[in-house]
């Protein structure tokens, strides 16, 4: 239904434009994404998506006839960076600045509001600024964490770099037409210590994601057959599992008379998706894995003599255990993560296995629809932000065991839709508690399940953003 602003536009004769602006892979940002959908669907604007290219948006962000998404190159400078570091950054912001300026002022239509998603700040938020005192347009930051606690990460929070990251930060922050954030936490540290009024626009997941069917699982569990039966080093129990060609049975599903079914020996599943970056210590999950391994093997009275593949062929034919094959599928693109992959193939698990990808936007929430339980490992530069891989999680109803830390207790609820974790060994003793019993006597993994389900049917991001972000919108393009 058209807005009063929307409806003034157009007595104008002109509808009202947005410009998002992420310096970075649109792809890999959904709160973007997300933003430009209500911008286009529930604002009636028409929006302007300038962003680096890499990984494809949602379908339903590429197919709206109202985004327009303008693709700037990404600057890479390795022969400068292997000399100086300094120079580099110094370099690669400058013609940052240029790019993003002649895109706003020159490629894209003159929009009403800019909204830019912070981090990076440098050199973003300069950029912005100075587009919109040239278009006459107001522009709007939305504070996904901070971006000096980010660069702190790598160079310690007194180096000279950061201090001047954090003014830069500070300085064009306040500058804004409007501000919103992702926690109460974050609008209480703008307020009181950057002067920033910010609103609290919490991560909400959108419609597509929800649990998956019975069809959507075996189609998805097919599509990836060959990729989660292939090991990533040495055979594990899940490569022993064969792709069937005819596809009327995959690891997880099979297809009976055109119904279809969970199998009852399948793995449990744990999905967790990460950017590979150092605010996510993976090491925790590696040796959470380790460790049950060898807990489920004490437990059950095995030796090092067994014969594993003997295991993996009774387990494939039907065995029951009580406690079932884990099968982590990390999703993501990042930095670390050949680092990672390479400890992966060192370990040595028996009813462990680990499996890395990066999915089509339209494939990851019928992964996150269709897994057993969820794991995040974000502990936050700022211990301001939330992780938006547990907001995407819930509202497809998976139950998550996530890494603790000062405020993620605004979205986990300890004992009803998760549970937190601080060391690798409590990760541990929470899988083992989860999955005893599994896939049908698993109470404490159902009653989670029961409270993740519930947080998804409880808040969409459409309601959340009328209520937070829209008006906020009207006020400053208004």
């Amino acid at each position: 239904m058209p807005t009063a602003t929307t409806m003034a536009a157009s007595a104008a004769g002109r509808r009202k434009r947005a410009a998002v602006v992420v310096l970075g892979d649109i792809g890999r940002s959904p709160r973007m994404q997300y933003h430009s959908l209500s911008l286009a669907n529930q604002a009636g604007m028409e929006v302007d998506i300038v962003a680096n290219g890499g990984s494809d948006p949602h379908l339903s962000v590429r197919e709206n006839p109202s985004i327009h998404i303008h693709e700037m190159k990404t600057v890479k400078l390795t022969g400068i960076s292997k000399i100086s570091g300094a120079l580099a950054l110094l370099l690669k912001a400058a013609i940052q600045f240029v790019m993003l300026v002649w895109f706003l002022c020159f490629k894209i239509p003159r929009p009403d509001v800019l909204l830019v998603q912070n981090p990076p700040s440098v050199p973003t938020l300069a950029a912005v600024k100075l587009a919109s005192w040239l278009r006459g347009a107001k522009f709007i930051v939305d504070w996904h964490n901070f971006g000096y606690t980010l660069l702190g990460l790598s160079h310690g929070r007194s180096h000279i770099i950061v201090k001047i990251y954090f003014w830069f930060e500070k300085h064009f922050g306040q500058m804004a037409d409007g501000a919103l954030c992702v926690t109460k936490a974050m609008q209480h540290e703008l307020a009181q210590n950057w002067g920033i009024r910010a609103t609290v626009l919490y991560d909400q997941s959108p419609d597509f994601f929800h649990p998956a069917s019975m069809m959507e699982k075996h189609g998805l569990f097919s599509r990836l057959g060959n990729t989660i039966c292939s090991a990533m080093g040495n055979a594990d129990c899940i490569s022993v599992e064969e792709v069937v060609e005819n596809m009327d049975t995959t690891v997880f599903t099979s297809k009976i008379d055109r119904e279809f079914f969970l199998k009852p020996n399948r793995p449990a599943l744990v999905v967790s998706s990460t950017s590979w970056t150092p605010d996510e210590d993976f090491s925790i999950l590696l040796e959470a894995a380790l460790m049950y391994d060898r807990r489920v093997a004490a437990t059950l009275g095995e030796d090092d003599s067994m014969d594993e593949r003997q295991l993996w062929t009774d387990i494939k034919n039907g065995k029951q255990f009580v406690y079932p094959r884990l099968l982590f599928i990390i999703t993501g693109k990042g930095p670390d993560r050949k680092k990672y992959e390479d400890q992966i193939k060192r370990l040595k698990l028996r009813r462990v296995a680990f499996r890395t990808m990066w999915l089509a936007s339209e494939d990851y929430p019928l992964l996150l629809g269709s897994a057993d339980l969820g794991v995040s490992l974000h502990t936050s530069s700022s211990g301001l932000d939330l992780p938006m891989k547990v907001v995407d999680m819930f509202g497809c109803g998976l139950p998550v065991c996530a890494a603790s830390f000062s405020c993620i207790e605004e979205l986990v609820k300890v004992n009803k839709n998760g549970l937190l974790f601080s060391t690798s060994s409590e990760l541990a003793d929470e899988l083992m508690m989860l999955f005893k019993g599994f896939p049908e006597e698993c109470n404490a993994l159902k009653s989670l399940k029961e409270g993740a389900m519930h947080t998804s049917s409880s808040s969409k991001w459409s309601t959340e953003w009328e209520t937070n972000a829209l008006p906020l919108v009207n006020q400053v393009s208004g």
